[in-house]
């Protein structure tokens, strides 16, 4: 007959060798070990969405600089030139349409640092 604790010896032997193979070494309990590194990552299906709302961030407050540094009715002049071209104009043009975070976002600057830069 076979010793039962043999087998449980043979199974922890198996399950050690099985680890280092995969590369992992002997860690202690509560310790950051390289299994800590090495374990895969889940993926979130919203990890795009902070990097987005940054780009989305940086644009708004460059046209609002934009806005405020060259006044409302010149912006809006460039904007209409720009949406009478052709082909990637008009895309910039709807792009840089002053909306209404531009707009918060030049009034804040004015009111902040003045029209004086």
């Amino acid at each position: 007959m076979a010793d039962p604790n043999l087998v449980d010896f043979y199974g922890r032997v198996a399950r050690i060798e099985k680890d280092h193979a995969r590369g992992y070494g002997f860690e202690a309990r509560g310790t950051l070990g390289r299994s800590a590194y090495l374990r895969p990552r889940k993926k979130s299906p919203f990890r795009f969405v902070l990097p987005a709302m940054a780009v989305l961030a940086c644009g708004v407050t460059v046209k609002g600089f934009i806005h405020q540094q060259i006044g409302g009715s010149v912006y809006d002049q460039r904007v209409a030139a720009l949406m009478d071209g052709e082909g990637f104009d008009r895309l910039g043009g709807y792009l840089m349409k002053a909306d209404v975070m531009t707009l918060w976002v030049s009034d804040k600057l004015d009111t902040t640092i003045g029209t004086d830069i």
